[in-house]
């Protein structure tokens, strides 16, 4: 059976559950775009919450780009604690999860696209409960210790 798993089963590497994340991600919002369309259904009656909304899209956008930026340069030899805790990674363990989740919620506020914001709401709690649970048991047996006492101490 052990042979038939590493053969025939690809083993999760946290590229591959963020993957998964991003794409569910990105099926909600386009569903939300098209229910938005065919239903126009409008939440807010004036536009004063369309800077909100366009100040979501650049926080999030800055936030993804600032968490790859960061990962790509993260050398994880001789893994400690702080190894963990650059860039914005420092405040939440999934900067580029929140990220998304502000330019989504940024981009149906400005649009008053009800169901885009419904979208990144569900979106988000799917991702936190699904594959971030996921992505984090695989960092814990990648690099232990060091990861878990990152995790004790940044909380989101």
């Amino acid at each position: 059976m052990e042979s038939f798993n590493r053969t025939f089963l690809p083993k999760q590497s946290v590229h591959r559950v963020l993957a998964h994340s991003y794409s569910v991600h990105l099926l909600l919002f386009l569903a939300g775009v098209v229910l938005d369309i065919i239903f126009q259904y409008k939440i807010f009656k004036s536009f004063l919450l369309m800077p909100t909304g366009a100040f979501l899209l650049v926080l999030g956008t800055i936030l993804i780009l600032w968490a790859q930026n960061t990962s790509r340069h993260l050398n994880t030899e001789n893994a400690t604690k702080e190894t963990f805790c650059h860039g914005p990674y420092r405040f939440t363990r999934t900067p580029t999860n929140f990220g998304l989740f502000f330019l989504v919620l940024g981009f149906g506020i400005v649009a008053n696209a009800f169901f885009v914001i419904l979208s990144s709401l569900v979106s988000f709690l799917i991702a936190k409960f699904v594959f971030l649970e996921k992505e984090e048991r695989i960092l814990a047996e990648k690099y232990g210790v060091p990861y878990l006492e990152y995790k004790k101490s940044v909380k989101f």
